[in-house]
């Protein structure tokens, strides 16, 4: 999905497709809308591919995030979910365990999103990024990646 913006010098801005949005929903796309933090712990990493857990609690949702990796997600349980897309659109899914989707992204393209638990059950995934996709890996804050326990 390519963003792409185009306008006459003196043209007004576009309008915020998320205006709708209420604020703090609006102000934590802000804060990252340039994350690569697609999960809750980055639980794997090698030269090929990025392994994360993502949990959201009955109500909560997951932060904003940047997709610019080819990758596939799988639900490691039942429940229902609620998008937040970039360009202001919302889609609720309802997820069952082992359901899988693949997500490719040419030179360029990217998703911008977040996701909100609307069932009545955590929400569960494992998310596979793969390392050699046509974009560049966003870099990955330390405290995100699994440490052993001491």
């Amino acid at each position: 999905m390519l963003e792409t913006r185009t306008s006459a010098p003196d043209a007004p801005p576009p309008p915020n497709p998320r205006a709708a949005w209420p604020t703090d929903l609006q102000q934590a796309y802000e804060d990252g809308r340039e994350s690569g933090v697609v999960g809750s712990v980055l639980v794997s990493e090698t030269d090929r591919v990025r392994v994360w857990h993502l949990t959201i609690p009955v109500g909560k949702r997951c932060g904003f995030h940047r997709h610019v990796l080819n990758y596939f997600w799988t639900a490691l349980n039942d429940g229902r979910a609620r998008n937040y897309f970039e360009d202001g659109r919302t889609a609720d899914t309802d997820h069952y365990k082992g359901q899988t989707r693949h997500l490719d992204f040419g030179p360029g393209e990217y998703m911008v999103h977040c996701v909100e638990n609307i069932g009545d059950t955590d929400l569960n995934f494992t998310t596979v990024e793969f390392l050699d996709s046509p974009n560049t890996p966003i870099p990955i804050p330390e405290d995100r990646r699994m440490r052993a326990p001491s």
